[in-house]
C-alpha cells in the first residue's frame, strides 16, 4: 500500500508507521513524502527523556503520555531501542511497556533501532520527529537507548531534556562524566522509595551549584519520582511546562530551533560525505592503492583525493 500525505494527515497510524519505516530505511519514496510534510511547517513540543538503562525511563514516559492525554494533547513517542544482534531491528521493549495506549488513536508509539548509531539516538530520529510533528501530534517524547559517555545527542533534538537518575548508584559523578550536567533542563531521581534518594538529590543539586548553573535564568530543578506509583509525576509535568514557558518567554525556543537546524545540517552533510567517501574508496584505481602499499601516509593520499574532488566540482 502506497503511503499518501492524506492518509498520514487523516490520522492513519499504519500509514504513518510505514512512512517512518521508509525514513529509517532511507528510501527515496519516503524522502519525497517527507518533503511534502515539511512544507506544512508544523512543529511540536519536544521532550527528551534520557538516562542510564534501567532507571525507569519507559515507565516515566508512559506516565507522561497519560498526563498529556488527560489534557487532550495528541502524543507521539519515538523510543530508541538497542538493535537486535540477529535482525538489526529494534528489540521493541519500549513499545511492549507502553502497549496500554495501543487502542488510543491520538497516541502513537514507535520503537526505532539504533542500527549501530552512537549518541543514544538512531540516525533517522530527526526525520521521524519532523514527520510525527507534521502529522499533528502536539507533544513528541523522545526516549533514548540509555546514556553513557559521549551519548548526549538528545540535547540537539529536544526542547526540554529530562535526565533520569537512580539513588545510591553514584550517578552524580557519572552525570559529570557523561556531560549530563550540561544537557539537563530537569534532573529526576526516580525510584525515590529506595534508600539514598535524598542524598542523590543533594549531590546533584550541589554539582549543579558547582557548575554555576544558578547563573542561568533557568535554574535546573532536581525532582524525585516513583514512576510505578505515580509519586512526583505532577511536579515533573509542572516543571516541564514551566521550562516550555521559560523558553517561550526568553526567546529560548528560537535559539533551540537554530541549534536543531544546525545539527540537522551537520548530520545530513556527514551522511552525504560518508556516502561519497565509500564510493570513492571502492572505485579507487590500482595506482592509488599501490601508493598506499608503498608506504604513503593515508592522510596525504586522502588530502590529494579531496583536492581532486574539489577541483572537479569547481
Amino acid at each position: 500500500m502506497q503511503v499518501t500525505i492524506d492518509a498520514i494527515l487523516s490520522g492513519n497510524r499504519r500509514a504513518l508507521g510505514r512512512h517512518l519505516r521508509g525514513l529509517d530505511d532511507r528510501t527515496e519514496k519516503a524522502f519525497a513524502t517527507q518533503r511534502q510534510l515539511l512544507a506544512l511547517g508544523r512543529r511540536s513540543r519536544t521532550i527528551g527523556v534520557t538516562g542510564s538503562p534501567g532507571v525507569g525511563k519507559s515507565t516515566l514516559t508512559d506516565r507522561l503520555i497519560k498526563s498529556y492525554r488527560r489534557d487532550g494533547e495528541r502524543v507521539a513517542v519515538i523510543a530508541v531501542d538497542p538493535s537486535s544482534p540477529f535482525s538489526g531491528g529494534a528489540i521493541l521493549g519500549d513499545r511492549i511497556r507502553m502497549q496500554g495506549h495501543h487502542a488510543d488513536p491520538d497516541t502513537f508509539v514507535r520503537s526505532v533501532a539504533t542500527r549501530g548509531a552512537l549518541g543514544g539516538l538512531a540516525a533517522s530520529i530527526r526525520d521521524m520527529v519532523d514527520a510525527v510533528s507534521a502529522a499533528g501530534f502536539g507533544v513528541v517524547i523522545i526516549e533514548t537507548v540509555g546514556v553513557g559517555q559521549d551519548e548526549i545527542d538528545i540535547v540537539h533534538l529536544a526542547q526540554t531534556n529530562v535526565v533520569v537518575e537512580l539513588p545510591g548508584a553514584g550517578d552524580g559523578i557519572q552525570a559529570i562524566k557523561a556531560g549530563l550536567l550540561e544537557i539537563a533542563d530537569l534532573f529526576v531521581v526516580n525510584k525515590c522509595d529506595r534508600p539514598g534518594a535524598e542524598q542523590a538529590v543533594r549531590q546533584l543539586s550541589l554539582l549543579l551549584d558547582m557548575e554555576k548553573k544558578a547563573q542561568r535564568a533557568w535554574a535546573v530543578p532536581v525532582l524525585q519520582t516513583n514512576a510505578l506509583s505515580g509519586e512526583g509525576l505532577e511536579s515533573l509535568r509542572a516543571s516541564i511546562d514551566d521550562h516550555q514557558r521559560y523558553l517561550d518567554g526568553a526567546n529560548g525556543a528560537a535559539r533551540r530551533r537554530q541549534d536543531y537546524l544546525k545539527a540537522a545540517l551537520r548530520e545530513a552533510l556527514r551522511a552525504a560525505v560518508n556516502e561519497r567517501v565509500e564510493r570513492l574508496v571502492e572505485n579507487r584505481d590500482v595506482e592509488t592503492l599501490e601508493r598506499l602499499d608503498s608506504g604513503a601516509l593515508p592522510y596525504d593520499v586522502a588530502r590529494d583525493l579531496l583536492g581532486q574532488i574539489l577541483r572537479n566540482e569547481d
